[in-house]
């Protein structure tokens, strides 16, 4: 009798983001990528802290908008996670 093959336990694809969820910045995620190097040296605590408002998603980015005076930014939807 053949053994059936075990597949290998898929991982959990995380729930995909909408407009208007609340979001914060991955720090792991975010860091050396090209909108890292693109943008100050030193990022604002705020963005690791949240949350901001998803404003649109555009295929692999989101727009978000900082509950603070400061202009929206771009950022990719993998580097962006749910606030609780």
């Amino acid at each position: 009798m053949a053994k059936p093959d075990a597949a290998p336990p898929s991982k959990a694809k995380p729930a995909a983001l909408r407009k208007g969820a609340l979001v914060r910045v991955n720090r792991e995620a975010y860091s050396d990528s090209l909108e890292a190097i693109a943008s100050d040296p030193t990022p604002p605590d705020y963005i690791f802290e949240g949350p901001g408002e998803l404003l649109v998603v555009k295929g692999e980015y989101g727009q978000v908008r900082w509950n603070r005076p400061v202009p929206d930014t771009w950022l990719r939807i993998d580097q962006l996670d749910a606030c609780s």
